[in-house]
């Protein structure tokens, strides 16, 4: 009984791992799947602005994601759509509100993002492709990797536009004051430039540790092989 419940905790801490995993890195809503690219381009021309809008997002696909899978056997599959925007709404409508209230600068600087979480791609994605089919736990532990994964895009995009474009991070001066900013990484076209440098760089990351990986199950194959 002891070993059976110690296999089913290691495989259990296996599979949130392994989801914590892909939403960071191998399945990344940003990077990977290619989704959010309005408030990815838009609210990271600095570090604070990104955390802020990836955190309010993850706030709200954790929320959704739990109560649709709450809902998934209630709600009639002609009109699920409709109702995951409703629920969605609901919980970007709480954030709205907290943020005015709490993080007023964060809000106005991020204006018109914050109630277009709304229509956000990987909320609804993840609403129908993982929330719908899965108990609660597992879709809140989705909105947990996915939203974070989503945050930590904007984080490293926001990084480098943030120190190249106005030699800072988070608002602290990283280069002396003789330091020229390049003001292109901070505008609408810089966006896409380092958008596309950012993502061709974990791609390549991603595929090194892919072959990586495969090197040594080959090896480990032969190794058996002559053993045998």
């Amino acid at each position: 009984m002891m070993t059976g419940t110690k296999e089913k905790k290691k495989g259990l801490g296996s599979a949130l791992l392994t989801s914590l995993r892909d939403g960071l890195f191998t399945n990344s809503p940003t990077f990977v799947q290619l989704l959010g690219m309005c408030p990815t381009l838009a609210t990271t021309t600095s570090v604070k602005n990104a955390l802020g809008m990836g955190l309010a997002a993850t706030a709200v696909l954790i929320c959704s994601n739990f109560l649709i899978s709450l809902l998934r056997k209630i709600i009639p599959n002609q009109v699920r759509i409709a109702a995951y925007i409703v629920i969605i709404s609901g919980f970007v409508t709480a954030v709205d509100m907290l943020l005015a209230a709490f993080l007023p600068d964060l809000y106005e600087a991020l204006g018109l993002f914050i109630p277009l979480i709304v229509v956000n791609c990987i909320i609804l994605a993840r609403a129908e492709a993982f929330a719908s089919k899965n108990g609660p736990l597992a879709s809140a532990w989705d909105g947990v990797c996915m939203g974070l994964g989503f945050t930590f895009a904007l984080f490293l995009i926001a990084s480098v536009r943030e120190i190249l474009g106005a030699g800072t991070f988070f608002g602290l001066r990283v280069f002396s004051e003789g330091y020229e900013p390049a003001l292109m990484v901070v505008t609408p076209p810089g966006a896409f430039i380092t958008l596309g440098c950012v993502i061709a760089a974990v791609t390549a990351i991603l595929a090194a540790v892919k072959a990586r990986k495969k090197k040594k199950a080959a090896q480990k194959a032969e190794r058996r092989e002559r053993d045998a």
